[in-house]
This record gives structure tokens, sequence and C-alpha cells, in this order.
């Protein structure tokens, strides 16, 4: 008999994940913390300053949005945070905790967004680092550049319906 498949789901954050959250922000800052010549205390507190910050900012930026955390058999393992910005449905932040990665979970994460985008005939963007490994992953499922700066590119899957 084999066992049956893990069970992927997402629930709402609440505040007892700020542990999960600042451990996904802080290893999405571990190469850059690699870089500089900090104590562990001031790699700390920097740290907690900029995630204090993101947080505020995607909860200000997003009020509306949907901000989840990732089970994998009742295990939190990552998040999931959408923004419904009207013609599109916006990827604001998708990450897993290193042990999970390669798995085909976030693949699975985006799959489920992008159907419910197709059912709804709205397009999906998202915001990704010009050096992000995960840009080839968006690009392979239908996403183009739209827009860039010196950090970050914008890529759109699907178009945004114009006025006829």
């Amino acid at each position: 008999m084999t066992d049956p498949p893990p069970a992927l789901a997402l629930r709402p954050e609440r505040p007892d994940d700020r542990p999960l959250m600042f451990a996904l922000f802080a290893q999405s800052r571990a190469a850059e913390m690699a870089l500089v010549d900090w104590t562990a205390a001031q790699q700390q507190a920097f740290l907690e300053h900029q995630f204090a910050a993101q947080t505020e900012a995607y909860r200000g930026a997003y009020a509306g949005g949907r901000f989840d955390v990732v089970e994998l058999d009742g295990l939190a393992i990552g998040r999931l945070y959408l923004a419904d910005l009207g013609e599109e449905l916006r990827i604001v932040d998708i990450a897993l905790l290193p042990m999970w990665c390669g798995r085909g979970i976030g693949s699975a994460l985006l799959a489920d967004v992008l159907a419910e985008a197709d059912a709804a005939a709205r397009p999906v963007s998202l915001h990704v680092e010009h050096w992000n490994p995960a840009r080839r992953l968006y690009e392979r499922l239908g996403f183009v550049p739209v827009s860039e700066d010196s950090v970050y590119v914008l890529m759109r899957r699907g178009q945004l319906k114009t006025a006829s």
C-alpha cells in the first residue's frame, strides 16, 4: 500500500506565524548578509528592522490582499501573498523554507494561482529580482518581462484587457 500524496494547503497568516515569516525573510537576505562585516547581533537587528518595514509595506500597499501560510500535511513551510489589483492578480510574495525548495511545491502553488486567474480571464503579475533563479521558472510558466528597474523585473502572464 502506498502512502497518499502530501496535502498542500493555504491558511491565513496568524500572529504566531511571525517566526516562520521572519525565517523566510532572513533566508532571502542571506547572500547579502554574507557580504557585510557585521556581528551576528548587528545582522539580526538589521534583519528585524527590514522585516518590519517589508511587512508594513505589504500590508499597506495590499490591504485587501491574501496573506497565506503554505502548509504541507499541516506543517507550515512557506508563504504565498496575493493581491487583487482589479485588472490583474499580483503575486506579492512566494517563499518556501529551503528544505522544501526544489520539490515541485512552488510550481504547484503557482499552477493553482494561474488556474484561478485563467478561470477569470485575468493576467497574473509579479516582481522578481534580476538575479533570482526563480525567474527561469516564471518564464517557463509564460511570464514575460514588462518593465524593470535596477533591482526588480515586473513580469506578467496573460494580457490586460483593452477597451474595444
